[in-house]
Parts: C-alpha cells; structure tokens; sequence
C-alpha cells in the first residue's frame, strides 16, 4: 500500500494515562503526516468521535513580506531596526 493511499485502516488501540494514544504502524505506515513531533489538529464534533488531522496553517504571506519590510523601515539615532536586531543577536 502507498503513503498516499485512500484506504481506510481500522485497528484498536488503548488511552493510556494522561490521554497519550498511539497511533498504530499501520496508520502511519500510509499517511505520511503521522510522523514524529507533527503538528495536528484535533476536533471532537460528535460525542463518539475524535479527529486528527495534519495542521496546515495558512500565511498571507503578501501581508507577512510587508510587516518585514516595514519593520526594515524604521530608522533611529544609531541607525534603522534591522541593524540593531542583527548587531544584538551576534553579540549574545
């Protein structure tokens, strides 16, 4: 079967303590996003449900290129914002 394969795969797993699951190899075996340390969300919209699915956050990254231009913008008495960021985490 391939990682990105549709099929539906059913299996019993056990909440432990503290609510820790896991999620079984043959899960993660074909979805890709399943892998350690990833980012998911989890939503419980019906009473004898539990999802989880890949967190996928959205940037705008038009307005996101603007704020950093913006903030490069600045200019002070020992020179503009950038500098001073840059010149602070080199000496540290």
């Amino acid at each position: 079967m391939t990682r990105n394969s549709k099929a539906v795969t059913h299996t019993i797993s056990i909440i432990r303590s503290r609510g820790q699951l896991t999620i079984p190899d043959s899960i993660r075996a074909i979805r890709e996003w399943s892998s350690p340390n990833s980012v998911v969300t989890i939503t419980s919209d019906r009473p004898d449900e539990i999802v989880i699915r890949p967190h996928k956050k959205e940037y705008d990254w038009d307005k996101m290129w603007k704020l950093i231009n913006k903030s490069r913008s600045f200019k002070g008495k020992e020179g503009n914002l950038s500098q001073f960021i840059a010149e602070d985490r080199n000496s540290h």
